[in-house]
C-alpha cells in the first residue's frame, strides 16, 4: 500500500512540477547500452541486406554499362566510315554485305603461348551460334577471325598473325589492297601496293568487304611507315592496327547477311535457299552472281 501511495505521489510531482524529468534523462542514458545490444542484430542484419543487394545491383549495372558501351563504340566506327563513304558520294547500300543487328559479346579466356601463332581463346561456341570465319571486333576496330569452334569456346585468328590476310581500303581514296600479318602485334603490311600509289602515312584503312568474310568499314590499321624505292616495284608499308590486340578482354562477334536488292523474288528465301529452286533458269541466272559474295582475291592487290 506504501508502494502504490509512493508511485502515485511521485507520477503527480513528476506531472505537475518536472522534479523528474533530469532523473530521467538519467536513467535513459545509462539504459542506451542495453537498447543498442537488443537491436543490434536487427541492425547489423538490415545494414548486411542493404550492401550486399546494392553491390549486386552495382556489378549488374556495369556489366550492362560495359556492354553497351561496347555495342555504341562498335556502331560509332561504322558511322565513321559512313561519312567518309557518303563524303565520298559512295553508297553503302550498293555493297554486297551489311552489318546485321545481331552482335554477342564474348570474353577472352585464354592466349595461345605458341610464339608463331597471333590467336586468342573466347568463352563463346556452337551454342551460342558462333561458326568458323565470323568476324571478331574490339571496341576500337577489326580483331580477326573465328578459326575454330567447339560448343562451349572459340579460337580466334588476329589479323597479326602470319597467315591472315585481309583485304582493306584506304578510307580517304578507297584505294583497295591487302594487309597480311607480320607476326607482330602492332604491324601489318600491305606488300601489293606500287610506289606510284596513292597512301600516306596517317591513312586509316578499314575494311573494304571482298571477300564475303568481313563487313565493309570497319576500322583496321593505320599507316605509320612508308618506305618506297625506285628501284623496286612494290613499297614497303607498315600499319598499326587499330585494335587493342594485346589488352582487349572483352570483343563483339558480329553476324553478317547477304543484302538482297528490293523485290528480286529471293528476298523471304534463307540463306542455304537458291534461286534455281523453283526450277526457273532465268531465275538462277539472275540471282546468282548477286548472291556469290565476291572473292578474297577480288581485292586487285595494287589496284
Amino acid at each position: 500500500m506504501v508502494a502504490v501511495i509512493l508511485s502515485l505521489t511521485l507520477l503527480l510531482l513528476d506531472h505537475r512540477f518536472h522534479h523528474l524529468q533530469q532523473l530521467r534523462s538519467a536513467l535513459t542514458f545509462v539504459t542506451y547500452p542495453l537498447h543498442y545490444l537488443a537491436d543490434l542484430p536487427f541492425t547489423a542484419s538490415r545494414w548486411f541486406s542493404e550492401t550486399t543487394s546494392s553491390r549486386e545491383r552495382l556489378l549488374e549495372s556495369n556489366r550492362e554499362l560495359r556492354t553497351e558501351n561496347l555495342r555504341l563504340r562498335a556502331d560509332l566506327q561504322k558511322y565513321q566510315s559512313l561519312e567518309a563513304e557518303n563524303m565520298r558520294l559512295r553508297d553503302l547500300l550498293d555493297s554486297s554485305f551489311k552489318v546485321g543487328d545481331r552482335v554477342l559479346v564474348a570474353e577472352l579466356s585464354s592466349v595461345d603461348l605458341d610464339p608463331y601463332k597471333q590467336q586468342v581463346i573466347i568463352n563463346k561456341g556452337a551454342i551460342s551460334g558462333v561458326f568458323e570465319g565470323q568476324p571478331v571486333l574490339d571496341a576500337n576496330a577489326v580483331m580477326g577471325q573465328v578459326t575454330n569452334v567447339t560448343p562451349l569456346t572459340s579460337t580466334v585468328l588476329l589479323i597479326t598473325d602470319t597467315s591472315h590476310a585481309l583485304p582493306v581500303q584506304v578510307l580517304r581514296n578507297g584505294l583497295r589492297t591487302i594487309a597480311l600479318g607480320t607476326g607482330r602485334i602492332d604491324a601489318l603490311k600491305l606488300p601489293y601496293l606500287p610506289t606510284n600509289s596513292d597512301i600516306r602515312e596517317g591513312d586509316m584503312l578499314v575494311t573494304s568487304g571482298l571477300g564475303g568474310k568481313f563487313p565493309p568499314g570497319y576500322p583496321v590499321a593505320t599507316v605509320n611507315r612508308i618506305d618506297r624505292s625506285p628501284d623496286a616495284p612494290f613499297s614497303n608499308i607498315i600499319a598499326q592496327p587499330s585494335a587493342h590486340l594485346d589488352r582487349s578482354r572483352e570483343v563483339l562477334l558480329v553476324w553478317t547477311v547477304p543484302s538482297q536488292p528490293a523485290g528480286d523474288g529471293v528476298a523471304d528465301d534463307l540463306p542455304g535457299d537458291t534461286a534455281a529452286g523453283d526450277g526457273s533458269a532465268d531465275a538462277a541466272g539472275a540471282a546468282g552472281p548477286a548472291a556469290a559474295p565476291p572473292t578474297a582475291t577480288g581485292a586487285e592487290p595494287g589496284a
